[in-house]
């Protein structure tokens, strides 16, 4: 994958992470059973959506953005999808994938702000 190509596939998942978000909230919403579940996985979808749009943005100069960003949306994907499934079908994705999941996105967070330590790319 080019870095082209992996920026603009950054800036899709942001798109959908923000429709998921804005999607399970409205089931937290409206849906039977616990709302907290989907409640959790909107969260985190719309927290990680506007992260990735500046990961997006930072990119050029960012010289941690691919690295946060594959673990920001592994780590949404896993957490979120964890949580949807629970409330779907009563039972996670495997086990320890929503601790999985968080430990990425957490690792995401931690990429970004070593990449306030590093060189920038375009000086």
């Amino acid at each position: 994958m080019t870095v082209s190509t992996a920026r603009r596939a950054t800036l899709l998942v942001a798109g959908l992470f923000g429709f998921a978000g804005v999607v399970s909230a409205a089931i937290a919403s409206h849906a039977s059973g616990d709302p907290r579940l989907m409640g959790g996985a909107s969260a985190m979808c719309l927290a990680h959506a506007p992260a990735l749009l500046a990961l997006y943005a930072a990119w050029p100069n960012l010289r941690t953005a691919p690295l946060a960003a594959v673990l920001l949306i592994a780590g949404t994907l896993l957490f979120a999808g964890d949580l949807t499934m629970r409330h779907a079908l009563g039972h996670g994705l495997f086990p320890m994938s929503a601790p999985t999941g968080g430990t990425l996105m957490m690792a995401g967070w931690l990429a970004i702000a070593l990449g306030s330590l590093l060189q920038p790319r375009n000086i």
